[in-house]
């Protein structure tokens, strides 16, 4: 308890001399799971197999611990617990996903598994019940394995297949849920899915075959955004975004020229290749301009990134209500010297990232803390993109599960101040923020050797017993109050715990 104590208030002296912001009033905060990573239920009720289930089945020895999302959770069964967590926290929303195969399990509208419209209608009636609007994610990650089967994102079937299950979900919740998401991180989904072949579904095409995939999920995601206009919107009046996932690219050296060019460089190749399109209706300058340079150096005939028609980049152009950011880290940037080499995204970025191994370390290996960073994210947002509303849709901090979990409540506040920085000193239109993750889950490839939640689940009891951290209390501290107040000490441990 003293520990504890000491160490917040030592974060209070350090920001004793901070402006004293205020988050604004219409300023929303909320926090987010994915359906893979909490729900469990993989096969109950008529859901299909989604890429996680057969890659995870089939090659277990490629996760951390051996583990699945299986059981996970179990929040297929604990929803309504999960939403009294949600309250206690006093959030606005809940960022979940839908399962694509839970919804259709053969990832078609031949097959609409009633069952999953049945949970999805409950988890919302529920949400809404007890005063928290759902902000519902269409996908994140968990492809129906029949669609893989026809190849997955590269086959650009796959968007006619997605504005479908896009229709199915607006027919069913559009009436109440008013914030949907397309796409979570196209950037996992392609470069880790499709190009570097680590996560599912474990297809190492890089270079290629990530740059298909991309395609393929922003013309999914352009048409699902006509077809909200077009048939939903008058009606349901909700808005339609996306989220991104990008960290910060600092120059190596600031008055460096060459590292200020490795740092746009390294932010349009990464990030703009999801958000240029979505804005301004295709992939950046230059990297249209360095792919097909380096595509016909390496011997191919045309570039390696494929082009948008005329018609598609008018159909892209403007296709976001709102910019779902999700943003953890930053790295340190400058040129590469190497050559051209074999085909590889991150060899068309032309850039060399690393970390100050000073910065305060997570447990994930790439997860350090540098709060500044989503400041001048956001700043290089507004500047690029004519200040749209950003909703952050993912940050947070991971560690081994300590209820004590002080890193977290620093790594939450820092960040937090920054965003207030970017709002009241950078005019920055940022209209929300939500914490990465409501509780410890499945990470990916780490399995259940990272946690991020604000709460602690025992996923070696069959129940999967919820527990709040020390974060939990400070996190809605501010989210009651719209401030952060360093001097806030919460009781510890809770009588409730």
């Amino acid at each position: 308890m003293k520990a504890i104590l000491f160490l917040i208030c030592a974060s209070s002296f350090a920001f004793a001399d901070l402006p004293d912001y205020y988050f604004p009033d219409d300023f929303v905060f909320g926090t987010a799971t994915a359906s893979y990573q909490v729900e469990g239920g993989w096969n109950e009720d008529g859901k299909g197999e989604s890429i996680w289930d057969v890659g995870t089945h089939e090659h277990a020895d490629w996760v951390a611990d051996n583990s699945n999302g299986d059981v996970a959770c179990d929040s297929y069964h604990k929803y309504k617990e999960d939403v009294q967590l949600l309250k206690a926290l006093g959030v606005n929303f809940y960022r979940f996903s839908i399962s694509w195969p839970r919804i259709l399990p053969d990832g078609k509208i031949d097959n609409v598994n009633q069952a999953g419209i049945d949970y999805y209608n409950n988890l919302i009636n529920e949400l809404l019940a007890n005063g928290i609007e759902p902000y519902a994610t269409m996908y994140h990650w968990d492809l129906p394995q029949p669609l893989q089967d026809e190849g997955g994102w590269p086959n650009r079937v796959l968007a006619d297949y997605f504005v479908d299950y896009a229709r199915v979900l607006f027919d069913n919740f559009g009436d109440r849920v008013k914030h949907w998401m397309t796409f979570n991180e196209i950037m996992s989904i392609c470069e880790l899915g499709y190009g570097q072949g680590s996560f599912a579904p474990y297809v190492n095409g890089p270079g290629v075959e990530d740059y298909q995939c991309t395609h393929t999920i922003l013309l999914a995601h352009g048409r699902t955004y006509r077809l909200y206009d077009e048939n939903y919107r008058s009606q349901q009046n909700g808005l339609v975004g996306i989220a991104i996932d990008t960290s910060w690219n600092e120059p190596n050296n600031p008055d460096s020229a060459d590292d200020q060019q490795a740092s746009e460089q390294a932010m349009q190749m990464n990030y703009g290749w999801f958000v240029n399109p979505v804005f301004n209706g295709n992939y950046p300058d230059i990297m249209i301009q360095r792919i097909h340079d380096i595509s016909l150096q390496q011997g191919y005939s045309e570039s390696r990134l494929p082009e948008f028609t005329a018609d598609e980049q008018q159909m892209l152009k403007g296709t976001v209500d709102f910019l779902g950011l999700n943003h953890y880290t930053s790295y340190m940037v400058y040129l590469s010297d190497g050559g051209v080499g074999q085909p590889d995204h991150y060899a068309d970025v032309g850039v060399v990232s690393y970390q100050d191994p000073s910065w305060p370390s997570s447990a994930s290996s790439w997860l350090k803390e540098v709060p500044w960073g989503i400041n001048r994210n956001l700043v290089w947002i507004k500047n690029h993109y004519g200040n749209p509303p950003v909703l952050i849709t993912e940050n947070g901090w991971s560690d081994t599960g300590e209820l004590e979990d002080n890193g977290r409540v620093d790594y939450y506040r820092n960040y937090l101040y920054e965003i207030l920085k970017a709002i009241h000193e950078d005019g920055c239109n940022v209209i929300g923020y939500t914490a990465w993750s409501l509780m410890d889950n499945f990470e990916w490839m780490s399995g259940y050797t990272q946690r991020f939640g604000l709460h602690y689940v025992d996923f070696n009891d069959p129940e999967r017993p919820r527990t709040r951290k020390l974060s939990s209390y400070v996190f809605s501290n501010i989210v009651t109050t719209k401030h952060i107040d360093w001097d806030y000490k919460p009781d510890w441990p809770p009588t409730e715990n």
